[in-house]
C-alpha cells in the first residue's frame, strides 16, 4: 500500500472549499484521469476512471464527513483506496486543504509508476487543477452540508 499527502492553500473561504468538495460528481473537471463520480447516496460513490491506460471502477464509502472540516472515505470493491482530506481556515477569504490518499497498485505499470512517484505528481496536479477551478469561479457549484460519523466502517 502507498500513501501520499499534500497540501495546497487557497483564496476562498474555508466554507466555499469544502461545499465545493462534496460536489464529487464535478471531480472530473479537474481531477485528470477520472472519468465519472455517480453519488449514489449521502455514502456512497461510484468511480470510473483510467490509469496508466487501463479503465478502473469502485465503489467508495464516505464514512466520516464534518462540514467545514473534513471528508474520510473507502473503496468497498474494485480497486483498493482511500482517504481523508481536511479544510483549514487561514483568514476570513483564505483556507487550505490538505489531502491524504493510500492505495494498493496493481500489476508491473502501477508499481512502477508508484516508484517513480507518478500517483504523487497527479494528486498535486489534481490539487493545483482544483485551486485553479474554485478560485476562477469564486463560488462552490453546490453544497452538500449533511454530517457522517460511521467510523466503524
Amino acid at each position: 500500500m502507498s500513501t501520499y499527502e499534500t497540501f495546497i492553500q487557497l483564496n476562498v473561504p474555508v466554507r466555499t472549499a469544502y461545499n465545493q468538495w462534496t460536489q464529487f460528481e464535478e471531480f472530473p473537471r479537474f481531477m485528470k484521469g477520472v472519468k465519472e463520480v455517480r453519488q449514489l447516496d449521502d455514502c456512497h460513490l461510484h468511480w470510473k476512471v483510467k490509469i496508466a491506460g487501463k479503465e478502473k471502477e469502485w465503489d467508495a464509502e464516505i464514512f466520516q464527513q464534518m462540514p467545514d472540516e473534513r471528508i474520510a472515505w473507502t473503496s468497498r470493491d474494485g480497486a483498493l483506496n482511500g482517504g481523508r482530506v481536511t479544510f483549514h481556515p487561514l483568514s476570513d477569504d483564505r483556507s487550505m486543504v490538505l489531502l491524504q490518499v493510500w492505495y494498493t497498485p496493481e500489476g508491473i505499470v502501477e508499481h512502477v509508476g508508484d516508484e517513480l512517484g507518478a500517483v504523487s505528481i497527479c494528486v498535486r496536479e489534481d490539487l493545483k487543477r482544483f485551486k485553479e477551478f474554485i478560485e476562477k469561479r469564486g463560488r462552490e457549484t453546490g453544497a452538500w452540508r449533511g454530517q457522517i460519523d460511521n467510523r466503524n466502517v
